[in-house]
């Protein structure tokens, strides 16, 4: 057997040539086998599927055609984001610009451990990631630009931002560095509506039990948090949340940091889901006092159409950073550092990285702030006309107007147990993909729209289909 073709070198492009049209082709076979959004048959189905095309999972003779077997059941039995009537989750639909820059990522592999492995990459990551921070930081009614720095830091060290592999990653590098700077006695405060990583991560680093906060809207209640911070023993750490993941609701970010300062508390904003709108000029304003945030959580595999992974974590103050240094002389030797070969152990828990700036780099580019916001405008202008197609059918029941991109409803005058079969009846069948949420004491449908390719008659089609599992005996 001869050695199998290396992906970069003299040889990588004409090796990967024919590769890319094997992988192109079954992808297309997959999702035509597949016929809708995910597969039909339930897991059952398609375990059986996967089982039968994987077979011998090491042979002892390879199969020259595993590429092409493999990939073909990887899309026959995908739930796929594209896909207008797959709208259960925070889970986009890349774009094809992000997914080709992700394969020169792939193709060159750098990792971001030290310089002499990524030199261009690493360069690229500080300059990104320090744009994104200015622009998190410039507050929702002044976008950032080249020539307008954040006005909320004067001569101050300007903000900056982590890579992370999304909101949890992101949640946990922020209390991490919350408890090295207030110690290990930090209380994490929090509302019922927060991710749950959040008191996960406290769990981890083993702060004491957080405190949750009443959400009896959805959103975080500042009366209940300005008695916990009155009442309560700190220092504190109160984190809001900016895009609930049941309903993408956004708490009162305003009133919650100016508590925050009159109780000289740390603030941490969760916005991985609701970050994005940042990049409209129609709906960053529904993000007003974003930028008071010590630390902000972000997520540009939602409302940014990147693959996964693609997540930040932006600081305020870049020196809380110091946290997170740490010495291996095969990485960054002191003279090294001296001689001045960038030191990155510091710029994440991780060791190697994948170049996952390098995507969003080319889509930022690519696209801009009008080509990204237009995509934003759109996945919330297809959520406001779901919402309506729903509030004008007698047969459902509308939670409220989306905030963001996420509707919740319900066939009307039904149980729970209903509303979780209807949802399961259609997975199984493999005719659309909804999610589930409880508030108000009740179980909801979920839809996320973040197909910003989405059209009116898919809108009517995903409720016609609900409509009649509804109908349909168990």
């Amino acid at each position: 057997m001869s050695t199998p073709s290396l992906a970069s070198g003299p040889q990588g492009p004409h090796a990967l040539r024919p590769l890319l049209d094997t992988v192109l082709q079954a992808l297309d076979e997959g999702a035509h086998a597949r016929g809708g959004p995910l597969p039909a048959g339930g897991p059952a189905a398609v375990a059986a599927r996967l089982r039968a095309a994987l077979g011998d999972v090491l042979p002892k003779h390879g199969d020259p055609d595993a590429l092409r077997t493999l990939v073909y059941a990887l899309a026959e039995g995908a739930a796929d984001p594209a896909d207008p009537l797959c709208a259960a989750h925070l889970h986009c639909p890349p774009l094809a610009l992000a997914t080709a820059a992700d394969l020169a990522a792939s193709v060159l592999n750098p990792s971001l451990d030290s310089w002499d492995q990524a030199p261009a990459a690493s360069e690229l990551e500080t300059l990104v990631t320090r744009a994104l921070a200015a622009e998190v930081y410039a507050g929702p009614a002044t976008p950032a630009g080249p020539h307008r720095p954040s006005p909320h830091h004067g001569d101050k060290a300007q903000p900056d931002a982590l890579i992370t592999t999304g909101g949890t990653e992101s949640n946990q590098l922020a209390l991490l560095l919350a408890r090295e700077t207030h110690g290990p006695g930090l209380r994490l405060i929090c509302g019922a509506g927060a991710h749950h990583s959040l008191p996960r991560a406290a769990w981890l680093l083993g702060l004491p039990d957080p405190v949750t906060i009443p959400a009896p809207t959805g959103t975080l209640d500042p009366a209940a948090l300005n008695q916990a911070l009155t009442t309560l023993p700190g220092p504190h750490l109160v984190a809001a949340t900016a895009g609930t993941t049941d309903a993408g609701l956004i708490d009162p970010l305003p009133e919650i940091a100016a508590l925050c300062t009159a109780h000289h508390a740390r603030l941490h904003i969760d916005a991985a889901y609701g970050g994005g709108l940042l990049l409209s000029d129609r709906h960053r304003k529904k993000l007003t006092g974003l930028e008071y945030a010590h630390t902000i959580t972000l997520d540009l595999h939602k409302l940014g159409w990147q693959p996964v992974a693609a997540g930040l974590l932006a600081v305020r103050d870049p020196h809380d950073l110091t946290a997170l240094n740490q010495h291996a002389d095969y990485l960054n030797a002191d003279d090294d550092t001296e001689a001045g070969l960038p030191d990155l152990l510091g710029r994440s828990l991780r060791t190697t990285r994948r170049p996952d700036i390098f995507k969003i780099a080319v889509t930022l580019k690519t696209l801009g702030r009008t080509g990204l916001g237009a995509l934003v405008d759109q996945v919330c202008d297809r959520a406001q006309e779901f919402a309506a197609l729903v509030h004008d059918h007698p047969g459902f029941e509308l939670y409220d107007r989306p905030t963001i991109s996420t509707v919740l409803f319900r066939p009307a005058h039904t149980t729970d147990d209903a509303v979780a079969a209807v949802r399961r009846k259609l997975l199984h069948q493999g005719r659309a993909v909804l999610g589930r949420a409880h508030l108000d004491g009740r179980l909801w449908l979920k839809a996320t729209l973040l197909n910003p390719h989405t059209r009116p008659d898919d809108l009517a089609t995903l409720l016609t289909l609900v409509e009649k599992a509804a109908d349909e005996p168990a």
